[in-house]
C-alpha cells in the first residue's frame, strides 16, 4: 500500500489524527488507572435495559480491557482506510478520521460510566 504524497502534508488530517491518537491513549490510560489489581472485583460489562430485574452484565476486568483493544483497533484500522481512501476523495478521508474521533471519545464515556456503576 502506498500513502499519497501529500497524506502526511494535510494539516487537517495531521490534527485528525494526533487527536484520534491522543485520544486512544487517554482511554487506555483512563481505563488503566481506574481498574484495581485485585482479581476478585467484578465489573459491570454492558448494560442491557429489558423487562428483567438484571439489566447488568457482570464480568472480569478483560471485558473493561476490551476498551482499550477497541480504541487502537478503530485507530489503526480507520487510519489504513483513510490513507485507501485519500487518494480518491479527500474529503471522505477527512470524514472517516472524524468518525474514529467520535468513536474512540464514546469509547471513553462508555467505560468510564460502566466502571462508575461498578
Amino acid at each position: 500500500m502506498t500513502v499519497p504524497k501529500k497524506y502526511f502534508h494535510d494539516r487537517l488530517v495531521l490534527l485528525l489524527l494526533t487527536a484520534d491518537a491522543f485520544f486512544a491513549v487517554v482511554v487506555s490510560i483512563w481505563v488503566l488507572l481506574r481498574l484495581n489489581a485485585d482479581k476478585s472485583i467484578v465489573y459491570v460489562v454492558s448494560y442491557r435495559p429489558t423487562n428483567k430485574a438484571n439489566v447488568f452484565k457482570h464480568g472480569n476486568s478483560l471485558g473493561i480491557l476490551a476498551f482499550i483493544f477497541f480504541a487502537f483497533f478503530q485507530l489503526a484500522f480507520n487510519i489504513l482506510l483513510s490513507i485507501k481512501v485519500y487518494g480518491i476523495r479527500r474529503h471522505f478521508s477527512l470524514a472517516i478520521l472524524a468518525m474514529t474521533l467520535l468513536l474512540i471519545i464514546l469509547a471513553l464515556v462508555v467505560s468510564n460510566s460502566l466502571l462508575i456503576v461498578r
